[in-house]
């Protein structure tokens, strides 16, 4: 009896899924989350169907590692990965890490780091750090980069600070998901060719379908 086979499509910039033996203790479907091996390393990959191989190649795949236990992915959310590897020519595998929030493919969390007035002067002062300490006088905390923008300096000299004992490195919270609501915001104040403009644009998406429109305009100017 031959092994079962199964296409697995793993978060690497490439298009197609590879082909892995089920070991026979693991009952496996589409959507499935894995460990496979891929090449030195181990990764997580989603069992994205039946696997066919080609005649005499079965005995030389590997085996899938283990099967995760992480909901599957749904067969809506795989049909739009592939929906959106062909829309956008990316690599399906590429649209698959953007989906995946887990693995250890991904990382961790790049840290934001933020950077606040903390030591003595260094012991050799140029006026690109004088700069940096000015700023730095309030004693707020800045992100390294808006610190080195507002200061006209580069991250070098920031760091070069950090390293002096000077500056003292901090961890900042997330960024947050939405920004805070504005209770001044106003719609936008259409000109009436604009007003017209968007109103055709409301009745095509309210139709529905596909069709073009085009807008004439001054490029960039919104």
């Amino acid at each position: 009896m031959q092994p079962r086979i199964v296409d697995v499509l793993v978060p690497v910039a490439l298009d197609q899924a590879y082909s892995y033996r089920v070991p026979p203790e693991l009952e496996l479907a589409p959507g499935d989350l894995v460990s496979v091996p891929l090449g030195p390393r181990e990764c997580t990959g989603v069992v994205w169907g039946d696997g066919n191989p080609k005649p005499g190649l079965h005995n030389r795949l590997k085996e899938v590692e283990d099967k995760l236990d992480i909901p599957p992915l749904k067969p809506e959310l795989r049909k739009f990965i592939d929906w959106v590897a062909d829309y956008t020519l990316a690599a399906r595998g590429m649209v698959l890490r953007m989906a995946l929030r887990m693995g250890e493919h991904l990382g961790p969390a790049r840290l934001r780091i933020g950077v606040r007035r903390a030591g003595q002067p260094p012991q050799r002062m140029t006026a690109a750090r004088a700069r940096v300490l000015a700023l730095l006088a309030d004693g707020l905390v800045r992100s390294k980069g808006e610190a080195a923008q507002e200061a006209g300096v580069s991250p070098g000299v920031i760091d070069g600070l950090i390293d002096e004992g000077t500056l003292e490195a901090v961890e900042l919270p997330p960024e947050p998901i939405a920004r805070i609501p504005d209770p001044d915001y106003a719609t936008t104040d259409f000109t009436p060719a604009q007003a017209a403009a968007a109103e055709t644009l409301r009745q095509t998406m309210t139709t529905g379908g596909f069709s073009v429109t085009l807008i004439d305009g001054v490029t960039g100017s919104g």
